[in-house]
C-alpha cells in the first residue's frame, strides 16, 4: 500500500537569541494509506511538533514532507492552506469551536470555505455526520449546551466535513473522561475502517493500544516504534495496553 505521508530528515529548531533549540532532529516518518498509527513520547520529545511540521501547521527548519501527492516545503501559504482545509481533518484536546455558533454551524463552516460543493449538500453531509457519530439531536445548540464528549464528536464531524484523506490529532481524548475517550476511539476506529489515514499524539496507552502502530519519540527523534496490529475486538484490549505498556517501559530506559 503507498504512502501518503512521507517525512524525510524532517528538523525543526528555534533560536532563542544566540542558542538554537532543535526540537526535531533529522526524523523520518511514513505512513501508509489507511493506517491508523499513535505517536507517543514524554513531555518534550517533539511529538506535538512533529504533527504540525508533517500536517503544514508549521514550517519545518529543514527536510522534506510529501503528503498525498504535494511537498509540503515547496508550497505558498495560500496553497498550503488549501491543502490543509481540502485534505486533511484536525482534531485537537481543546476542540476550538467558535462560541457564537451551534454545533452544527460550526460543522458545516469549513465546508463553505471550500466551496467543494454547495451549502445544501455540506448541510446534508454535517446532518449525516452528526448522526452517524449520535449529535443529531444536538444541531442547533450552543457549545455551552453540550458534553466535553459531545463537543468532541462535534469536532470530528468538522474535521471530516471535507472528506479529508487524514486526520491528525494532538490529544484528541486528553480532556475526557475514560468512557468518552473510550466512545471517541471507537468513533475514529469506524472512520478508520472506511479508509481514511489517522495519527494521532497521545500520552494514554488506553488510547494508543486501539491504533495498529506506535512510535515512540524522544529528544525530538523516533526512538522506536511497535506494530499492534489492527483493533478488532473489545475482548482483547487489556492484552494489547498489557504489552505495549511493557513496550513502553523498555523504552523510557
Amino acid at each position: 500500500m503507498p504512502f501518503i505521508l512521507e517525512a524525510k530528515e524532517l528538523s525543526k529548531s528555534y533560536h532563542q537569541g544566540k542558542q538554537e533549540h532543535r526540537v526535531l532532529d533529522q526524523v523520518n516518518v511514513q505512513i501508509r494509506k489507511g493506517e491508523f498509527v499513535a505517536v507517543m513520547g514524554p513531555s518534550g520529545s517533539g511529538k506535538s511538533t512533529l504533527l504540525y511540521n508533517i500536517s503544514g501547521m508549521d514550517r519545518m527548519t529543514s527536510g522534506s514532507v510529501s503528503f498525498n501527492g504535494h511537498e509540503l516545503a515547496e508550497l505558498s501559504e495560500r496553497k498550503l492552506a488549501e491543502v490543509r482545509l481540502h485534505e486533511m481533518g484536525f482534531i485537537f484536546q481543546h476542540m476550538h469551536l467558535l462560541k457564537n455558533l451551534s454545533l452544527l454551524d460550526n460543522i458545516v463552516l469549513p465546508g463553505y470555505q471550500a466551496k467543494k460543493e454547495n451549502r445544501s449538500e455540506v448541510n446534508k453531509r454535517a446532518g449525516e455526520l452528526m448522526e452517524r457519530i449520535g449529535i443529531a439531536e444536538l444541531a442547533g445548540r450552543s457549545i455551552s449546551e453540550a458534553s466535553g464528549g459531545q463537543l468532541q464528536r462535534a469536532a470530528i464531524c468538522r474535521a471530516l466535513i471535507n472528506k479529508p484523506a487524514m486526520l491528525f490529532g494532538d490529544e484528541p481524548t486528553g480532556a475526557l473522561n475514560t468512557q468518552a475517550a473510550g466512545e471517541v476511539m471507537d468513533i475514529l476506529r469506524e472512520i478508520n475502517d472506511d479508509g481514511t489515514t489517522i495519527l494521532l499524539v497521545t500520552h494514554d496507552v488506553k488510547v494508543a493500544a486501539r491504533t495498529e502502530r506506535v512510535l515512540f519519540m524522544v529528544d525530538g527523534r523516533i526512538a522506536g516504534e511497535k506494530v499492534i496490529g489492527r483493533y478488532e475486538k473489545p475482548a482483547g484490549l487489556r492484552d494489547r495496553e498489557a504489552s505495549l505498556t511493557e513496550w513502553l517501559r523498555g523504552m523510557a530506559f
